[in-house]
């Protein structure tokens, strides 16, 4: 790629702590090289090689999605997609619909089907899927990722046998790795930027890839790492869920982290618990325990790279930090502190599991829109848990308070890539006392997502700092007063504040106009 051009930004709205009246920014070889007023900035107008006119334009930091999965999310994008399926029969429908569209796919993929949300509650029988493909293999993975239904077709691909309803687990994960199979490293590319551009149209400048052995595939990983090096669009920062080390230093991977799992998801009832499900007379399945995970963050920190872990149930939740502390004792706790391990997830916390987040200096990886998804007094996590325990699900405000460092994002294809609905997401949490404030959050979905991958001088826009940042199209720009996250707002510029667009629900969400990453456009809207 070439070399990033010297550009001037002027007659916009700079968010910058270096100056939060700031209208102009200067890039240059790749870093933000100066922030200011619009006056000072006729003195850079001849050493530029581009001037960008904002035109009353905001310029924020771009976002980080901080858990990603790029390959699904691009099939997804570019195939069979449930999320939005209102019943049972419609979800058939589009099943059927696909499976004509697409005559020559060896095997047919889909995502996002959500039982607890049609009426009576019930997934597609294999017979079902059977009827609506023809007899073709067929999987469909629920919107949790950790379960799915498939066709007799696909079943016959591999040793299992005539499974029947939502498979999990073991069976699970070979389905999974029988489907994926057969996607062409050319579907596979294809998927991938058509992930990368999506995110860069949304302001993303950086993507958390979350993969592994029961994810994806090694190839997947290393060609999304070089496909991201290549061209122009996202960073890419590739996490590798597998406990050899040595495999993940070998393929490029930040750490030996992201979805090893601890457990599964509340959804498909494989969150590990300390007590029943209330929708269920189980406890869920743990997939690692303490002693296993202490073993890993001995590994990962003697070997420089970050460990990690998925872990959504409260009895996961205990066994990472009963791991982690255990590390910590045979190697020093400033030591465990300092690798900065993560847990993706983390849904179910106590305020001791709080505590001891903030002590062992873990960072929570958490995304907002499950809460906007399935929290509330009658979302899914209140079938499955119970009132009283869902109310205490993603307590954001707590983690904050505590001092735990937070990196927001989507686990997409779960939730969709959507950094302003995050943002939203996480201030108007359905449970009041969980609500960050609109700034806490923005900071948790750009300068988080980079403190979580060790860089503390990147997502803001200051002197010397990355220039990865994106332009949008937005209303009257609000700083909500510190005594009231969510109900009372000021523009008042004595506060010496940078404001952000006013995401009250109901409000249009902002309109990205441009994405820079590295200094380089990524994404430019027509007609822009």
């Amino acid at each position: 790629m070439s070399d990033p051009k010297t550009v001037l930004l002027r007659r916009g709205e700079v968010h910058s702590p270096a100056d939060p009246f700031a209208t102009a920014m200067v890039v240059e070889r790749g870093q933000v090289a100066w922030v200011g007023s619009e006056g000072a900035a006729d003195a850079f107008a001849d050493g530029v090689d581009d001037v960008v006119d904002l035109d009353g334009a905001l310029v924020t930091p771009a976002f980080t999605d901080a858990h990603v999965h790029t390959t699904a999310t691009g099939l997804a994008l570019t195939g069979l997609d449930l999320s939005d399926a209102p019943s049972l029969e419609a979800a058939l429908a589009l099943v059927r619909e696909f499976a004509t569209a697409r005559p020559d796919d060896r095997v047919l993929l889909g995502h996002g089907w959500d039982a607890a949300r049609w009426p009576g509650g019930r997934p597609p029988t294999r017979a079902e899927l059977d009827e609506a493909t023809g007899g073709r293999p067929l999987y469909l993975s629920r919107i949790d990722v950790h379960s799915a239904v498939v066709t007799t077709a696909l079943l016959d691909m591999t040793s299992l046998g005539p499974v029947d309803g939502p498979l999990t687990a073991d069976t699970h994960h070979a389905v999974r790795a029988t489907a994926l199979g057969s996607v062409t490293p050319l579907q596979r590319a294809e998927a991938q930027r058509a992930a990368l551009a999506h995110a860069a149209s949304l302001g993303i400048g950086t993507l958390h890839e979350c993969a592994g052995p029961e994810i994806s595939s090694e190839d997947d990983f290393t060609g999304l790492l070089r496909l991201a090096g290549e061209e122009p669009g996202p960073r890419v920062v590739g996490y590798w869920a597998e406990q050899d080390v040595d495999k993940a230093r070998e393929l490029g991977a930040l750490g030996a982290a992201g979805d090893l799992f601890v457990d599964g998801a509340l959804g498909s009832h494989t969150a590990c618990l300390h007590e029943p499900y209330t929708d269920a007379d189980h406890t869920g399945r743990a997939y690692l325990d303490a002693a296993a995970v202490a073993a890993h963050v001995i590994a990962c920190t003697e070997a420089g790279l970050q460990a990690g872990f998925h872990a959504i149930g409260d009895a996961a939740v205990t066994a990472v930090v009963e791991g982690v502390r255990t590390a910590a004792e045979k190697l020093g706790l400033a030591r465990v502190r300092a690798a900065r391990h993560r847990v993706e997830h983390v849904e179910m916390l106590t305020p001791e599991a709080v505590a001891a987040f903030a002590e062992l200096g873990l960072t929570a990886s958490v995304q907002p829109a499950f809460d906007a998804l399935w929290g509330g007094e009658d979302g899914m996590y209140a079938r499955r848990l119970g009132k009283a325990r869902a109310s205490r699900l993603n307590p954001f405000a707590a983690l904050l308070r505590a001092g735990v460092p937070l990196a927001f994002g989507s686990d997409s294809p779960v939730t969709p890539l959507d950094p302003w609905g995050t943002v939203r997401a996480a201030a108007f949490h359905r449970t009041p006392e969980h609500r960050v404030s609109v700034r806490a959050a923005f900071t948790a979905h750009t300068r988080g997502g980079w403190r979580a991958v060790g860089r503390d001088d990147a997502g803001v826009l200051v002197p010397g700092a990355p220039a990865d940042y994106a332009v949008w199209h937005t209303g009257e720009l609000v700083v909500q007063a510190p005594d009231d996250r969510v109900a009372r707002w000021s523009t008042d510029p004595r506060s010496g504040t940078p404001g952000l667009p006013d995401l009250t629900p109901g409000r249009d969400l902002p309109v990205c106009l441009r994405t820079v990453v590295g200094g380089r456009t990524v994404f430019v809207r027509p007609g822009e």
